[in-house]
């Protein structure tokens, strides 16, 4: 049996609360006493506790401003779109995002005052997660984890909050800078690594600026290299650090098994450290041809010329490797001891400890990109092909990834493209050379796209 109780609040200052049939309390007031809300709460309540809110009607300016938005959204929901000129549109989804996150902001904030103010226990929730899941069919996972999210922003993260609610921020990158410096502040607890609260908070500022110009998943990978700018003395120890505890904790978790399933097929399954994952990756790469086919039928083809070309008498006797790697270093990394050195980084943007690349350059075939205090290249080989190798190097360290717009391809996939076509008697050179990655190249010989390049220097494509 469900009974409908309704509680009328003049003044929340001096509040009765009425009591359901089954014993509970009922909810009766829903922000802090300001004597000047005059509230009519509709609540189901009975055996599961609380249902669902039927209708709040309310003078408070936040109510208010709610309701609003509701009718004006609600007067246009049937209206066509069809006529809005193609600028207006943008336009249109630009202040729609920004609406958004301003909403989500409120949204956030309501559910913390619903936990601080004791909202939930009064309508019979556990918590204001679950008062909120009920009311609104959301997931209760979901509301959980923005309920958290809640707690975060109207805690120590009030610059994120605030730029949420003047619509600079979204749920998602507020998510993202919240995890970034959560990350930042359990550092000293994790790798031993003082961290200021001053750092802190410069750090939180920035994310909040950074994300007026970057989507959630790119603000993540600056989120993880934000000590770098705010703090470089600190970040560089706190990732040797990092790294050197997880290339130990990978190391430690290698494993290697193949078993045959007696009808010519034989399994496998690995666990390797990232870097010697990346070198596994390049030895396929390095002998594929279109004629060996895409995808994991293609890759597993090139395996197979992998393993029936390397020669048996050039394997070590005792341990070693045999992949080529590009380990972009300074000099200064290449000498000094494992415990004075920082962090490098490999050509497929994998960063290990400087320590690690010299024990991989006793017994493995790296090509260094030794650097001088400038960072200009200083040494990248000599091996050449088309591009050259030095060339192939140098480009790859500039461009880091596939040169068009959005896409992340690593250099270790990518073809080198000319810029002023070889076939009309452009020259083979870094600077009019350029990083595609497969379908890009293609994209850019076809006749079904024109290309520009952003102000980045990078291409962007659109269908002609």
């Amino acid at each position: 049996m469900v009974e409908l109780v309704e509680t009328t609040i003049q003044n929340p200052n001096a509040v009765k609360r009425p009591r359901s049939a089954g014993g509970r309390e009922s909810l009766s007031e829903c922000c802090p006493p300001c004597g000047q809300c005059s509230l009519s709460v509709a609540e189901t309540v009975g055996a599961d506790g609380l249902n669902r809110f039927m209708e709040t009607t309310s003078t408070h300016p936040v109510s208010a401003a709610i309701a609003a938005a509701q009718v004006a959204l609600g007067e246009v929901a049937q209206s066509p779109v069809w006529s809005l000129p193609g600028v207006e549109i943008a336009a249109d989804l630009g202040r729609l995002s920004v609406l958004a996150a301003q909403v989500a902001e409120l949204e956030l904030r309501l559910v913390f005052q619903a936990e601080a103010s004791g909202v939930a226990g009064d309508a019979g929730a556990t918590s204001a997660a679950v008062l909120w899941s009920s009311a609104t069919c959301q997931d209760r996972a979901v509301a959980k984890r923005r309920a958290d999210l809640a707690r975060a922003l109207d805690g120590p993260r009030t610059v994120t909050r605030e730029a949420m609610g003047r619509g600079e921020v979204s749920e998602a990158q507020a998510r993202v800078i919240v995890d970034a410096v959560a990350a930042l502040e359990e550092i000293p607890s994790v790798l031993g690594v003082e961290v200021d609260a001053s750092i802190v908070e410069r750090a939180e500022k920035d994310l909040v600026r950074l994300a007026g110009e970057h989507p959630p998943r790119e603000l993540r990978v600056l989120g993880r290299r934000i000590l770098d700018v705010v703090a470089p003395e600190v970040g560089e120890e706190a990732e040797r650090a990092a790294l050197a505890k997880e290339e130990e904790a990978a190391a430690a978790a290698a494993r290697f098994t193949m078993s045959s399933d007696g009808h010519g097929q034989v399994h496998g399954r690995f666990t390797l450290p990232t870097l010697h994952g990346d070198m596994l990756r390049t030895m396929p790469a390095a002998v594929w041809t279109p004629h060996l086919g895409d995808g994991p039928r293609g890759q597993g083809r090139a395996l197979m010329e992998v393993v029936e070309r390397y020669p048996a008498d050039v394997l070590p006797e005792h341990g070693g490797v045999a992949a080529t790697v590009t380990v972009t270093m300074t000099h200064r990394e290449l000498v000094d001891a494992a415990d004075a050195a920082g962090v490098v980084e490999t050509g497929l943007g994998t960063r290990i400890t400087a320590g690690e690349a010299r024990r991989l350059a006793c017994g493995a075939d790296l090509v260094p990109a030794v650097l001088g205090g400038a960072s200009g290249v200083l040494d990248v080989g000599r091996r050449s092909r088309f591009h050259t190798r030095p060339q192939r190097v140098a480009i790859a360290l500039r461009d880091k990834t596939c040169t068009a717009e959005g896409c992340d391809y690593p250099p270790g996939l990518c073809h080198i493209h000319h810029d002023d076509p070889w076939s009309t008697g452009g020259a083979t050179s870094v600077a009019k050379g350029r990083l595609l990655c497969p379908s890009h190249h293609r994209m850019i010989h076809s006749a079904h796209h024109e290309i520009s390049i952003s102000k980045h220097g990078r291409l962007v494509f659109r269908r002609i």
